[in-house]
């Protein structure tokens, strides 16, 4: 896919473009990422069809991913996934300081306890963040970094 060759050795973050909270934290990452590590794409994005449909199994009924999914070379043989909380702490990690660091302190959670407390506000975002009609367009600037 040529959407993808742009991508290069960044992280591609695959999140809902309903979702208000989603949407907050992708303006947050792209604020943060001055080393232009980051790539974006909302779910429904025709861009990251064949991504999404790979990875079926994370999909809600209504069709959309449950939880951010943050992907390091997507659709090759060496495609690494993230989810949940570990997507959240991969995407901090490419930040510049202090972020690296308070994703190696937010990383001792334990999974037994990170990734029920993420399933719990993945269920409830609609309802405590609200939900966008329609996914919100990047800036000229930022439109560079979203496939």
């Amino acid at each position: 896919m040529k959407e993808m060759d742009g991508i290069g050795n960044r992280l591609l973050v695959v999140y809902d473009g309903h979702c208000c909270l989603c949407n907050g934290w992708v303006r947050w990452l792209l604020r943060h990422d001055r080393r232009d590590r980051l790539r974006f794409s909302a779910s429904v994005s025709p861009a990251v069809a064949q991504l999404i449909e790979r990875h079926a199994d994370l999909l809600e009924p209504s069709g959309i991913p449950d939880t951010v999914l943050v992907f390091r070379n997507p659709l090759q043989i060496n495609e690494q996934l993230w989810l949940r909380f570990a997507g959240e702490l991969v995407s901090l990690r490419e930040l510049p300081p202090p972020w690296p660091a308070v994703a190696v302190v937010l990383g001792w959670i334990p999974d037994l306890l990170s990734d029920p407390a993420y399933k719990l506000i993945a269920r409830w975002r609609y309802r405590i963040w609200g939900r966008l009609e329609s996914c919100p367009l990047p800036t000229a600037e930022e439109r560079a970094r979203f496939l």
